[in-house]
């Protein structure tokens, strides 16, 4: 796969964040760990190759505060350094359904942009690591790991609702499902504090 190794990838992340720093770092962390710990307890995954994905999945955030625009400065910035299976996570993590409307967020890139990712979900056939990074994007926070639904109403609150919200739920909570089929256990088991991440306190030992 062309991707960077996992201490280049740690570098980029380190050098995106002095140019823009922020909570999106934290996140991106989250999501690498995630996803590294359930690719070890996936039969086909490898737990090095979901960190790296994870890891950069938000990168082109790199570029300063923007939206959907931040999709393709990743996609761009990481397929310049020749980095093509890393630069399409940039965009896939946050299409779990193939549909450029189910986006939450400003429209803040050129037309020829916005066609280049309508083209792109449009022709990406989703594999394995497109949806773990999807599955773990959903269920981080830069705080830590937390249910789906808690991150569900952390992007709506933020970001606003739109009618193909629910089919885009819909479609995070069967990635979910299709995951813990693969490992055999809910992803809730393996992911720690989870009680924590969610509700925001540690429950004490008997």
């Amino acid at each position: 796969m062309n991707l960077p190794s996992k201490l280049e990838a740690i570098r980029l992340l380190e050098e995106s964040e002095k140019l823009n720093p922020g909570p999106w770092v934290s996140h991106s962390k989250n999501v690498a760990t995630a996803a590294s710990i359930i690719a070890d307890h996936h039969p086909r995954l490898d737990a090095e190759t979901a960190y790296i994905m994870g890891l950069l999945h938000d990168i082109g955030r790199r570029e300063g505060k923007t939206y959907i625009r931040h999709l393709i400065d990743g996609y761009k910035f990481l397929d310049g350094l020749g980095y093509g299976d890393a630069a399409r996570i940039s965009i896939t993590h946050s299409f779990p359904i193939p549909d450029l409307d189910a986006y939450i967020g400003e429209r803040d890139c050129s037309s020829q942009d916005l066609e280049f990712i309508e083209n792109f979900i449009g022709s990406t056939t989703p594999n394995d690591y497109d949806r773990l990074i999807q599955l773990c994007d959903s269920v981080s926070l830069p705080s830590g790991f937390c249910l789906l639904e808690k991150r569900i109403i952390d992007v709506a609150m933020r970001y606003g609702i739109n009618d193909k919200s629910i089919s885009s739920w819909q479609a995070r909570f069967q990635i979910k499902e299709w995951f813990e089929g693969e490992i055999g256990r809910s992803i809730y088991l393996v992911l720690p504090g989870i009680i924590e991440g969610t509700f925001g306190f540690r429950i004490k030992d008997e």
